[in-house]
């Protein structure tokens, strides 16, 4: 019988529920939107090279320096704050990228003030930033990977000079500095609740960059390696926090006509819950938005399966309903004008000598029959 949580700190007693969302409309805390402009941490261009920047190098250290890409906001993080970045990095001799946590899709946390030897002017760079900030950092090799380098991964060369893009996606004030592999599992759902119900208040506010923000770390604190250890309730405990995140997330991604990025957010709930409404109606939405008819309509009829009576499914349905029938209209149209009537045959004109030379033929003949019949 498995057990109902996985060994990751101790844990007395199971913590509540996270508390009922009043921001929200349903029972898992979806926000639903209809007039709004959202802004989602994202990497601004291809990611092949570092950004071109105009703005004034801040020296925060003899050893590292940093360009605003950003601004954020409020204040930024005191020491032992766990925060959450996402990062690329380059080599700056060779402009080599080593590493780059926007394709990988997995926010990085760092401690500030606790942060691994090699990233150490990553940390610093970090704990100069406010929450939301994008900047360049230049980081000399002593506080990146040393005379040494690093042959592994990820692969950088002895004594390279760094550039970091960074983003600070938000960060959490502890004076314990805890980690999030050092909390207990009531710890680490307490704390992405939180964060969820901060990003529906600032929606509330029509904050909807930072609302964002506090959703994409709730989702960082129920990371995989997090999710893959937990049993029974305290699994349904997580799931009732990071689904709706990601149904959010969704949401503010369609207003934004990021379709394929809202096509992924739904996946993510629907791997965990594949009769979830709310996620089959948004991945179909979106879907519906790229042209991608059928794998829309399949996904709005299995939505209508698990929720019959809701009138926005069957809204959809029928708007397809009627782009098929608008589609073979015009098709019907474009070929009737393209062939045309099918041209009936003519009937073929007749020469007179080869008539008469019938007839005659004819005539021969049965002169010929008569004068047989005669003679015998």
């Amino acid at each position: 019988m498995p057990e109902d949580v996985a060994p990751i700190g101790p844990a007395p007693a199971p913590a509540p529920a996270p508390a009922s969302d009043p921001t929200a409309g349903s029972s898992d805390d979806e926000i639903t939107v209809e007039n709004a402009s959202f802004v989602h941490t994202e990497p601004p261009q291809d990611g092949s090279a570092p950004p071109v920047v105009t703005t004034d190098m801040e020296v925060l250290h003899d050893k590292v320096k940093k360009q605003v890409i950003k601004e954020g906001h409020g204040k930024i993080p005191s020491k032992f704050s766990t925060c959450f970045v996402h990062y690329r990095a380059w080599v700056q001799s060779s402009m080599h990228k080593f590493e780059d946590t926007w394709q990988e899709q997995h926010p990085v946390e760092i401690v500030i003030g606790k942060e691994k030897k090699q990233m150490a002017g990553l940390g610093i760079g970090v704990g100069h930033m406010k929450g939301g900030e994008r900047a360049l950092l230049h980081v000399s090799w002593e506080l990146g990977y040393g005379k040494e380098g690093s042959f592994s991964f990820p692969n950088v060369p002895p004594s390279a000079d760094l550039i970091y893009e960074v983003e600070l996606i938000g960060f959490d004030d502890a004076k314990e500095g805890k980690a999030r592999s050092d909390m207990t599992v009531e710890e680490r759902i307490e704390a992405a609740d939180r964060r969820k119900l901060e990003g529906n208040d600032y929606f509330k506010e029509k904050k909807f960059e930072v609302a964002m923000q506090q959703y994409e770390m709730a989702v960082a604190y129920m990371g995989d390696d997090f999710m893959f250890q937990l049993f029974g309730k305290y699994r349904d405990m997580a799931l009732a926090v990071k689904n709706p995140c990601h149904l959010n997330m969704a949401a503010c991604l369609i207003k934004q006509k990021r379709f394929d990025e809202a096509i992924a957010q739904c996946s993510i709930v629907l791997s965990e819950d594949e009769t979830n409404a709310k996620a089959l109606f948004r991945r179909g939405k979106a879907r519906a938005e790229l042209g991608q008819t059928e794998s829309a309509r399949e996904d709005f009829l299995k939505a209508k399966r698990h929720s019959p009576e809701d009138k926005e499914i069957m809204r959809e349905l029928r708007s397809l309903a009627e782009q098929d029938k608008a589609l073979y209209q015009k098709q019907r149209e474009l070929y009737k004008g393209l062939f045309g009537p099918r041209p009936q045959p003519k009937p073929k004109a007749k020469n007179f000598a080869v008539l008469f030379w019938q007839w005659l033929v004819s005539l021969v003949r049965y002169l010929a029959r008569m004068f047989t019949r005669k003679n015998d």
